[in-house]
């Protein structure tokens, strides 16, 4: 959350001429419900559940950057499932960065738009330490501070002519 995953998808994607999906878009476009909507009425696991599903459902599409959300590659074997049907990145930032980015748009995001400032703190710094282990598998792992473009690009060509 808060990585820069859209931002740096949707750049890759041009780049590439691929389509571009964020995960949690196509949701709310699939169900016609916001995130937060889902979250309050059906519940977290409900919406892991749904996650899965459509992650599953566009393996099927070709030329794609998908977008997942942060909790994604956490469950249902996601993680496992996306670096065998594709190349994985994991835009690496430290916690404090990423507080400075969610603060601004907190109500959009269900899992803290009720918190306090220090609650946000706190609940960043718990996620990072229990989704590290799921991130730190991805093919690429990138630190995302003071990311540029271009050596976003040059890190994503290097991977592409080792495989």
């Amino acid at each position: 959350m808060g990585a820069g995953k859209t931002t740096y998808g949707k750049k890759l994607a041009r780049h590439l001429n691929f389509d571009f999906i964020d995960l949690d878009t196509y949701i709310v476009n699939k169900t016609g419900k916001s995130i937060n909507q889902i979250f309050k009425k059906e519940g977290e696991k409900y919406f892991r559940n749904l996650e899965t599903e459509n992650l599953r459902l566009l393996r099927e599409t070709n030329n794609i950057i998908i977008s997942v959300g942060g909790g994604a590659p956490c469950f249902h074997d996601n993680m496992n499932w996306m670096n065998e049907n594709g190349i994985t990145i994991y835009l690496k930032l430290d916690s404090a960065s990423i507080y400075s980015r969610l603060s601004k748009a907190k109500a959009e995001r269900p899992l803290i738009a009720e918190k306090s400032k220090s609650e946000i703190l706190e609940y960043i710094k718990n996620t990072l330490k229990e989704r590290g282990a799921f991130y730190e598998q991805a093919n690429i792992v990138i630190d995302s501070k003071d990311l540029s473009t271009k050596k976003f690009a040059e890190i994503i060509k290097d991977y592409l002519s080792s495989i």
